[in-house]
């Protein structure tokens, strides 16, 4: 029987089946031996062993769309990223960090900006104005109010969708709100797996639908990718891939060359400053973290 890994704990998997729910499952041996690790995310085969306790055993795992190691987790279709417009205050930087390392991984994110019932749309749109050309759509939504669910539910659907943010940004309330709108089932299996109803511990696999699953994460809020390097980095910046071709040289920085087109269009406007200064402050970090692995080796 084909399934999905929704939660992983202890040695055990709980996997989902559309056909007849959920099942308690250890991995064969045989993935230990190959240093193969299941993840919450993975689409494996299941033998079942006690029909009437649930239990089963994982007998293969398919390949992996991707893979992220922090948290662990695999088969990401996209990336909801969602922060809160005030209590607390959004942070951009950790914002921006995220949209790098999807980019990075060539994973979709979506921008949600919850709380929206707490700011004047005036300010709204100075968010919105920020990443106006960053790649990533971006909502606005008010668990409280229920209010922009049915657009972020369009963009989910069909799709296994990472939930990850800053505490205090809502995430369980409106990721709760999602499943009671569109699966109300899911209670159940929250109820199974042990899920907290306002705090995420662990990554959880959340079904929403047949094809639909929302990951409740723990939060990847560092930039853990050592593949990643500082010339590279203006690559994870979808504002800057219109105006490279005006930098005089070849591998600008776009940091202090003369005549740099993307240091002229963040000047102009073009490029809202916060994402240019969080770009500059990335820039350092990934340099400075180059030398310092240098000096070690």
């Amino acid at each position: 029987m084909k399934g999905k890994i929704i939660k992983g704990i202890a040695g055990f998997y709980y996997v989902h089946t559309v056909e007849s729910g959920v099942y308690v499952c250890k991995a064969k041996g045989i993935f230990r031996n190959r240093r193969i690790k299941p993840l919450v995310g993975d689409t494996v085969e299941i033998e079942i062993l006690h029909e009437k306790d649930r239990e089963g055993s994982i007998t293969e795992i398919y390949p992996r769309r991707n893979e992220l190691i922090r948290p662990a987790v695999a088969n990401i279709d996209q990336a909801l990223l969602i922060f809160a417009v005030t209590e607390p205050e959004p942070n951009f930087n950790l914002l921006d960090r995220m949209l790098v390392t999807m980019r990075f991984l060539h994973i979709s994110a979506v921008i949600c900006f919850n709380k929206s019932d707490l700011l004047a749309q005036e300010k709204l749109d100075e968010i919105a104005d920020i990443y106006r050309g960053c790649g990533a759509p971006v909502l606005f939504t008010s668990a409280r109010q229920k209010k922009g669910t049915d657009a972020l539910l369009k963009l989910l659907d069909g799709r296994i969708s990472a939930v990850a943010g800053p505490s205090g940004a809502g995430k369980s309330s409106l990721v709760n709100l999602l499943q009671q709108e569109v699966f109300m089932e899911t209670g159940d299996i929250s109820k199974k797996i042990g899920r907290g109803r306002h705090t995420t511990r662990c990554s959880v696999l959340l079904p929403v639908s047949e094809d639909t699953y929302i990951m409740d994460t723990p939060g990847f809020g560092s930039l853990h990718l050592t593949q990643l390097t500082a010339d590279r980095l203006w690559r994870c910046y979808d504002e800057f891939l219109p105006y490279e071709p005006y930098c005089r040289f070849k591998g600008c920085s776009h940091i202090s060359e003369p005549d740099c087109g993307v240091r002229q269009a963040a000047e102009a406007g073009s490029i809202h400053r916060q994402r240019y200064e969080t770009y500059v402050s990335l820039y350092q970090e990934l340099k400075e973290m180059k030398t310092y692995e240098g000096r070690k080796l």
